[in-house]
């Protein structure tokens, strides 16, 4: 469990919340449900703008085959004792 505990969606200005909202709701999409280093890196508008950019440039990346890309997360998730 993490130490700091996530950023509510009705935190923060009008285009942090807006922006939020997109993310939690993309991320609960694609994964069922709202990661806690999502949550985390959201109460800090810089920061998490820069996260999301890395993961968008990271996926969007066809230089390597996308099975071998999800291998390679589960490989570091492994070591580090990631749950994710």
């Amino acid at each position: 469990m993490a130490r700091i505990p996530g950023a509510p969606i009705n935190q923060g200005g009008v285009v942090h919340r807006l922006f939020k909202k997109i993310v939690y709701s993309m991320t609960q999409r694609r994964l069922g449900r709202v990661i806690m280093p999502i949550q985390v890196t959201a109460h800090h508008g810089s920061l998490f703008w820069g996260y999301i950019q890395m993961e968008r440039s990271q996926m969007g990346s066809h230089l390597v085959d996308h099975k071998l890309k999800g291998l390679a997360e589960l490989r570091v998730a492994t070591l580090v004792g990631c749950p994710f």
